[in-house]
């Protein structure tokens, strides 16, 4: 063993294979990512409220990781992906590289605390990149407490040189995880529809991209409106509904081989297909006799269930994440509300009683709200519910605010806004919790109907 692995003691190994690409992991060739993780006593030294959202970020000074050689430029690409990933939290507050006092030049040193605390940070991120012997790149980092003058965490990944930004979201990920004590979701992509051409004649096209807009590819090739596409809980494939020849189709497509497969064609009309929990159901909203009600079909038998069976309009369901309730929109009582019952059709009940009209409700990963679009007073709000309807609240409001997204830690939503006027057209935004910490979401084009896949496997 040599003298680094050594340094890094006592570890847990963790090996898994994935799928290697510069373009959001989808090529075939394979790589090993190797993660040596410290197990390091728990500390409260430094706690961030991750429910208290921005109004005081936690200080932290990340360094641009020790390299060179070839590999220089990306010792400082990884330290810049981990800032963005950091800052864009709202949690966290990168300090500026031009106030760093110690210039470090071995991450088996401790640093100076000290030269740290003058300048108010709290949590410190070193890192090293070596290109190794057999193309291998080996990246490092380590994350400390200041003010307690001890190491928190520390990680090395082996990986192909392309995937190095990769690496820099699950480093985000591990800080984030350290300081927060909840999993983070930067290791994550989101599915869309790109929109292209006039207002009036638009192109929608599904594309992809990693959670910072980063490495946009295109699934489809415009020929076909497509519609709502939902990640599968495996993150590897996504169910959309498409229109060919004027004829609805619910499709699923796996992203790594482009190969995709038709589960259904329904007569009538059909709307918002979403994958169940454990993958193996979708669930759907179908229109039958003029009216639309909420259908499941097992992928494996293709049996169809019917949940629902109103005069009214029931559409687009989400599965509770432990997989036995669905929450639902309906206008059986007059207007759009919340509506959630058991995940066999049993015990439909209204959850929304707030002025306006509810839409579009979506079931947090972790399980403890709902989130929803409402039209009030001229404007779409972005909000969300406990699951029993109370603690009602509006995170952000504008002219047209639509399909709100979770993040897989349930703390963040991503959600499309449409501009007024000619030139106008839907882009992707994010809001946390708190509502306070809102930001564009950077797409080539215009953006709507985003999806944020699981963390990525």
């Amino acid at each position: 063993m040599d003298g680094l692995a050594k340094d890094l003691m006592p570890t847990r190994y963790l090996l898994s294979a994935f799928h290697a690409a510069r373009q959001c992991l989808s090529m075939a060739a394979a790589l090993i990512l190797l993660a040596v993780m410290m197990a390091m006593p728990a500390r409260a030294a430094i706690q961030i409220n991750i429910t208290q959202g921005n109004v005081d970020p936690l200080p932290i000074a990340i360094t641009d990781f020790l390299s060179a050689g070839p590999e220089a430029k990306v010792g400082t690409d990884i330290s810049t992906v981990i800032t963005n990933d950091l800052e864009r939290s709202g949690l966290f507050k990168p300090l500026n590289k031009a106030s760093f006092i110690e210039k470090l030049s071995d991450i088996n040193t401790q640093p100076r605390f000290g030269d740290w605390r003058i300048i108010n940070s709290q949590a410190l991120v070193t890192g090293q990149v070596r290109l190794e012997a057999d193309g291998r790149l080996r990246v490092e980092f380590r994350l400390w407490d200041v003010l307690g003058e001890t190491q928190l965490t520390g990680l090395q990944f082996f990986t192909t040189p392309d995937n190095w930004r990769r690496v820099a979201h699950l480093i985000s990920d591990a800080v984030y995880q350290r300081l927060t004590g909840e999993e983070g979701y930067f290791d994550t992509r989101i599915v869309y529809v790109s929109e292209s051409g006039p207002k009036n004649k638009r192109v929608k096209r599904l594309a992809i991209m990693d959670q910072d807009g980063f490495n946009p590819r295109m699934l489809t090739n415009g020929r076909d409106l497509v519609l709502t596409p939902r990640f599968s809980p495996n993150s590897q494939e996504i169910t959309y509904l498409s229109y060919r020849n004027n004829n609805p189709r619910v499709y699923v497509l796996d992203i790594e081989t482009g190969q995709q497969e038709v589960v259904g064609e329904f007569p009538g009309m059909t709307f918002a297909p979403r994958f169940s929990p454990d993958g193996q159901k979708i669930i759907m909203s179908l229109q039958r006799g003029g009216n639309s009600d909420i259908y499941t079909m097992d992928l494996r038998s293709r049996k169809v269930t019917r949940l629902t069976d109103t005069a009214a309009i029931d559409t687009s369901p989400s599965f509770s994440p432990d997989g036995k309730q669905v929450v639902f929109e309906s206008d059986r009582g007059g207007s759009q509300q919340i509506y959630v019952m058991n995940a066999d059709g049993s015990n439909q009940h209204r959850i929304s009683f707030g002025s306006g009209r509810y839409a579009t409700p979506v079931w947090s990963p972790r399980g403890d709200l709902i989130a929803f679009t409402k039209l009030i007073s001229g404007q779409f709000v972005i909000g969300v519910m406990r699951p029993d309807g109370t603690g009602d609240r509006v995170l952000t409001e504008g002219y047209h605010n639509e399909g709100p997204t979770w993040s897989p830690n349930g703390r963040v939503l991503m959600f499309f806004r449409e501009t007024r006027g000619a030139q106008g057209g839907p882009s992707l935004w994010s809001v946390d919790l708190t509502g306070y910490n809102e930001r564009l979401v950077t797409t080539v084009g215009f953006a709507s109907d985003p999806a944020w896949s699981p963390r990525i496997q």
